[in-house]
């Protein structure tokens, strides 16, 4: 419950009663409290304004607004009779006359239901709107739906929207500047992201989103996992009486999908069916590279030059079915199955060129070389969810009880096939199949305990296993035969198991009038049992204990602005990949290793935050300053030679990942919603951040860099059924503690035509359209090398979606108990 909920229904009490017909001075005052409710779904409703008025006087004598848990307060109240009345944006206003005010009747605005308002088109009733960046206490939303240059996309292109999010050309997704973030889908994890999270983000249309939450600064009652924070993926799962639902399709040059949302309720039971599917068209990457290395011991320079191009395709479908249920007035019960399926198709070939020369510059040698390689990967997951919600008489006090589970197979393949030039003859090639299983199962236990007014204390418990199977069989060539025979040295199995139990309590309460609190405390106990094949010693993983602590503050400044300030502490568990020591040689000159010596990272952030209500819009300022210990980044070391079994790889890098270090950000955050007129609306966003990393593994040659990231989006309704909008996006080149990432910007068009009375919707979107690449280049550097690459990434685009709306949707409040048909008061 935020300060200006409290603060509100406190007013509106002590109006009613300070509002007598006879008033007196002699009169006694009363303190009245209230709750405001939606009366479809129960949630409290905050900002609601609360008047009341003296009976037969205009004018009101007092007032209030409600808080985030509904709330409102009035002291000060005269027996007598009175007015009331409550309103909020979105809702029908609720009035009642000729109240009687008094010591005996002070619960009478105890539970207020107010009613959405809606406006009937045929058959199909549409809900007032929401913002579509909405700022809640705890969590920052963005409702998906209402986007428009979003709609026949995925879900990154959402994210793109979100402030203090930024997205790559290849679809990764960093959050405040930090790429460990926790992903959820409807609050619940998923095995799929952890396989590859842009595979995943970019199968999920946008169609089949509703919302996007984004948590930066997670209180005790969430995972302690992802230092930028979580993100959670909300769905479209309808509540409302009656059988409707919605298709999507997508027709585009890169990216096509489809989707259908089904959905059934009749009393307190409903049911909800998705399908879904996504396909990426392939493309082709044309790239290039120069990699400059110094032998100091044969006091030699190599100049590796590659030039080629890959060819990429991505295609995912899913699938689900939820219900839910209550009865007894009281209780609730949520079961939710699905299913998805990703995977992805690459190949392509480079032309390289190792020239080696003397210090002087005159060459000793040259190689010609021809590589090809292909690849697949194919995931496969069913994610299971049952869950369980008691609520009781009295206010707040709730139990939450859930088990969700998630399984997958997944299975990659790749071969590598190089030729020396121009003769043509093969002399270096592996095939390596890579099938895998993993599973991850959690069970949840939430207790809600009011324990004074406007006191609440939270505990509970969560266990979490994973429990991941992966085995790696590399076949290599034999030159003197031609024959592929199985390689141990390349080839691995290997057996992860974590568990992390976790305790939680937090407790939230009003400070006098000052401000609202919370303060909180997890404890989560990480256990990891590891087995590697191809390490000759299997050194046991110890246990770890975690404390995160976490507190936040909020406090009203009048009736539109909220300052909050919070502070949480994070930690970024090393991914399986990341601790599998398996040597991947698909590329002899770059290969990628595991590092299974990884130690977790731990990161503390404090942010403060102010908000401004322009209603309609908004305006939000953010600041944050985040430390990373142990921080885990890729790290790249040249070798001239290096063995790997019974072969030598020469003029080679290994990149693992390590912990580099300490890491610093401080940055900012500012975000505008402007709506000039009813038309036209522009959205604004600027982030911008300072890192500085201190190398621990080459004490002194630490980095320092300015990172930002802006975008902008205008609207303009040029009738009630044509819309259009621009969307347009730049994030700054990312400097890390090797090297340089390249800047990356994009746009997009939108415009849509409604039809059928808003049943139906034709969407035109046109993304870079002005340009078919996107070009990027790259710096990386280190100890004896540096290498300089430019790809060429296609990302123009044309789509038209089209989205029909059926069925009929009905919005009723419940029935008030006492029969009659007045707004429901408990």
């Amino acid at each position: 419950m935020s300060l200006k909920s409290v603060l509100s229904c406190w007013l509106l009490f002590s109006f009613l009663q300070s509002f007598s017909q006879t008033p007196s001075s002699e009169s006694a005052t009363l303190s009245i409290s209230g709750q405001v409710l939606d009366s479809a779904n129960m949630i409290p409703i905050e900002y609601a304004t609360i008047s009341i008025y003296q009976q037969g006087v205009t004018k009101p004598v007092n007032g209030a607004i409600s808080n985030a848990k509904g709330v409102f307060n009035l002291d000060g109240i005269k027996e007598g009779y009175y007015d009331v009345l409550i309103e909020s944006i979105g809702y029908m206003p609720f009035s009642a006359k000729h109240l009687l005010l008094n010591k005996k009747n002070a619960k009478i605005l105890d539970k207020i239901h107010l009613s959405k308002k809606v406006t009937s088109l045929a058959d199909v009733t549409v809900v007032a709107s929401q913002n579509l960046v909405e700022n809640k206490i705890d969590k920052m939303v963005f409702n998906a739906e209402k986007d428009l240059t979003s709609q026949g996309g995925v879900a990154t292109d959402v994210l793109r929207k979100i402030p203090q999010i930024s997205v790559d050309v290849d679809g990764n997704v960093e959050l405040a500047g930090s790429t460990s973030i926790r992903f959820l889908i409807d609050g619940k994890p998923s095995t799929a992201f952890g396989s590859n999270i842009a595979d995943v983000l970019q199968s999920i249309p946008s169609s089949q989103i509703k919302s996007i939450e984004v948590i930066t600064n997670p209180g005790a009652k969430y995972d302690a996992e992802g230092l930028g924070g979580i993100i959670n993926i909300i769905l479209k799962h309808s509540k409302v009486k009656g059988i409707n639902g919605n298709i999507s399709v997508t027709a585009a040059s890169r990216n096509e999908n489809a989707s259908v949302n089904l959905n059934a309720r009749n009393g307190d039971f409903g049911v909800n069916l998705y399908l879904n599917g996504n396909y990426r068209i392939p493309v082709t990457t044309p790239s290039t590279s120069t990699r400059l290395s110094q032998d100091t011991i044969a006091k030699t320079q190599v100049v590796l030059e590659q030039d080629g191009s890959g060819q990429f395709t991505r295609f995912g479908m899913s699938g689900g079915l939820g219900m839910d249920y209550r009865f007894q007035k009281k209780n609730n019960l949520n079961f939710s199955l699905s299913t998805n399926a990703f995977g992805n198709y690459a190949n392509g070939y480079l032309d390289q060129t190792q020239t080696t020369t003397d210090v002087n510059g005159s060459p000793l040698s040259q190689l010609l070389t021809l590589s090809q390689t292909q690849s697949n990967f194919l995931l496969h997951e069913t994610n299971v969810s049952l869950d369980y919600k008691r609520t009781f008489n009295q206010e707040n006090q709730e139990l939450d009880i859930g088990v969700h589970t998630s399984f997958g197979t997944n299975t990659y393949n790749s071969t590598n096939n190089q030729y020396t030039q121009p003769a043509d003859s093969l002399f270096y090639g592996t095939n390596n199949t890579n099938p895998g299983k993993q599973s991850e199962t959690e069970m949840v236990v939430d207790y809600t305990q009011p324990v004074g007014k406007d006191m609440n204390l939270g505990f509970g418990g969560k266990i979490d296993f994973r429990d991941i199977h992966s085995t790696s069989n590399v076949l290599s060539l034999q030159p003197g035969t031609g024959d592929y025979l199985f390689d141990s040295t390349l080839s691995n199995s290997l057996h992860y198991q974590q568990a992390v139990y976790a305790l939680y309590g937090e407790f939230s309460l009003p400070v006098m009038k000052w401000f609202d609190a919370k303060a909180g405390l997890r404890y989560e106990r990480t256990e990891i049992n590891t087995f590697y094949s191809n390490i000759s010693q299997q050194e046991p993983q110890s246990g770890y204990n975690t404390f995160v602590p976490s507190i936040y503050f909020s406090r009203k400044l009048g009736e539109k602005q909220t300052l909050k300030l919070s502070y949480s502490k994070r930690i970024n568990r090393p991914d399986y990949r990341d601790l599998n020591p398996f040597i991947n040689t698909t590329d002899p000159n770059n290969i990628t290793a595991g590092n299974p010596y990884l130690k977790p990272e731990i990161g503390n952030r404090v942010e403060l935050g102010w908000n401004y209500d322009l209603n309609p819009g908004s305006f939000m300022i953010s600041a944050f300053y985040r430390t990373s210990q142990d921080d885990i980044q890729p790290y790249v070391v040249y070798y001239a030679s290096l063995p790997v079994g019974d072969t030598t790889y020469t003029n080679v890098s290994v990149s693992t990942k390590e912990n580099v270090g300490l890491e610093k950000d401080l940055g900012m955050n500012l975000f505008a919603d402007i709506h000039p007129t009813t038309k036209f609306n522009v959205r604004g966003n600027f982030f911008i951040f300072y890192r500085q990393t201190l190398n621990a593994i080459v004490p002194g040659q630490n980095s320092y860099s300015w990172n930002y990231r802006a975008n902008i989006n205008m609207s303009y309704n040029f009738t009630s059924n044509f819309a259009s909008e621009f969307f347009g996006s730049f994030t700054s080149p990312r400097n890390e503690l090797q090297g340089k990432y390249p800047a990356f910007s994009t746009y997009t068009f939108a415009f849509r035509q409604q039809l059928w009375k808003k049943k139906g919707s034709l969407a035109l979107t046109a993304t870079n359209i002005f340009s078919e690449y996107v070009n990027l280049t790259t710096t990386l550097y280190g100890q004896g090398f540096v290498t300089n690459s430019t790809r060429n990434v296609p990302f123009r685009s044309i789509g038209l979606n089209f989205t029909w709306k059926f069925g009929k949707l009905e919005f009723k409040k419940p029935k008030p108990e006492n029969g009659d048909n007045t707004p429901a008061i408990e």
